[in-house]
């Protein structure tokens, strides 16, 4: 049995000892996070789960919460299921059975009556959290119609080259049915909508969960189609005055202030990556939520940015999340005192400090 038809079969044990109330999938609002929510919700409700529910966690919130843990209670559910919104040890909901489908580097790991995890993170290549999906769907049904979503989240994550080479037995087949074309730009207007200033995303879910194809995203006519062409455009206009910023420098840090209500900071990060290939790029936006920086680190050098960023951890508040993610795409979002401390202790001046 492969690793990833092993993640299934786990996924599909566990679902079966869900009560009889209404599952609850709850998913990141990324490209990656919204194809595996729509994944497993649609593969649960195929699997006889006609009221399964899906909840996108955005901007500043945790599914660790007790506001969340609050809404969760009231909905009585029967199961709940987590797709890449990373995995801790904390019960989520104690007493619902619970699973963490997701493929970041843990935080910490839960006890096996608080949640049961389905995770990629040690896998060689590393899945995607909506591959991990499309295998625990596989495993409850036929879901070969639902491979597209699983595309959108690899291209998402990956990036097409990267997603064709380590997954070929996957992106071979979506290449010939639905071209290369179709699925960059699907995940481009589905990533749209959390980066826009309101952050909202939940035309994205609609449109996944209700499509049988990437074209249905990029030139389906419908309300929610519209509106991820109206979002790309604002996040657009964003980027291309962020993109005039120049980088400071310390030691082997590039630094990109891009003050910005939308959250371009990931992506000015990424487009300086092939002219500083030296350094570890760092885009850090302080306009995105009242009092925090938000920043993401890429490069193209150095292979593991997570044990970069806490090698140079500054102390951390209860509120602060610090080198998240992944090994070659991490970041966080830190309180401005925190951030000050960090910029400062790397070695730049007042110009990188937020306000």
């Amino acid at each position: 049995m492969t690793a990833l038809a092993a993640h299934g079969a786990a996924f599909a044990r566990l679902a079966a000892h869900f009560g009889p109330g209404a599952p609850v999938v709850l998913c990141h609002d990324d490209a990656d996070g919204l194809s595996a929510g729509a994944l497993l919700a649609r593969a649960l409700m195929r699997a006889g789960h006609s009221e399964t529910r899906v909840r996108i966690i955005g901007r500043g919130e945790s599914p660790w919460s007790a506001a969340l843990r609050d809404e969760l209670a009231a909905q009585t559910p029967g199961g709940l299921v987590v797709a890449d919104l990373g995995v801790q040890a904390e019960p989520i909901l104690p007493g619902v059975p619970t699973v963490l489908v997701d493929h970041h580097v843990p935080r910490s790991w839960p006890e096996a009556d608080a949640a049961t995890v389905i995770s990629g993170h040690a896998d060689a290549p590393i899945p995607t959290s909506s591959l991990l999906a499309l295998a625990c769907a596989t495993a409850l049904g036929p879901a070969d119609d639902l491979a597209w979503l699983a595309g959108i989240g690899l291209v998402g994550d990956l990036g097409e080259r990267n997603a064709s080479s380590d997954f070929p037995e996957i992106m071979g087949p979506l290449r010939k049915s639905y071209t290369v074309k179709a699925l960059r730009e699907a995940v481009s207007l589905v990533n749209a909508p959390r980066r826009t200033a309101s952050g909202d995303a939940r035309a994205a879910l609609l449109l996944l969960l209700r499509a049988s194809g990437p074209a249905e995203i990029v030139t389906g006519t419908a309300p929610a189609a519209e509106s991820l062409r109206e979002a790309r455009s604002e996040v657009k206009a964003a980027l291309d005055a962020a993109r005039r910023i120049p980088p400071l420098f310390a030691g082997p840090v590039a630094l990109i202030r891009c003050d910005s209500p939308c959250q371009i900071h990931p992506l000015v990060a990424q487009s300086w990556t092939g002219r500083l290939r030296r350094q570890v790029v760092i885009g850090a936006n302080a306009s995105f939520r009242t009092g925090f920086v938000h920043f993401a680190a890429r490069s193209a050098s150095e292979p593991d940015l997570i044990t970069f960023l806490q090698d140079r951890a500054p102390p951390l508040g209860p509120d602060d999340q610090f080198a998240q993610g992944h090994r070659r795409a991490t970041g966080g979002q830190v309180r401005v005192e925190t951030w000050n401390r960090f910029v400062t202790d790397l070695g730049f001046g007042p110009e990188a400090r937020a306000p």
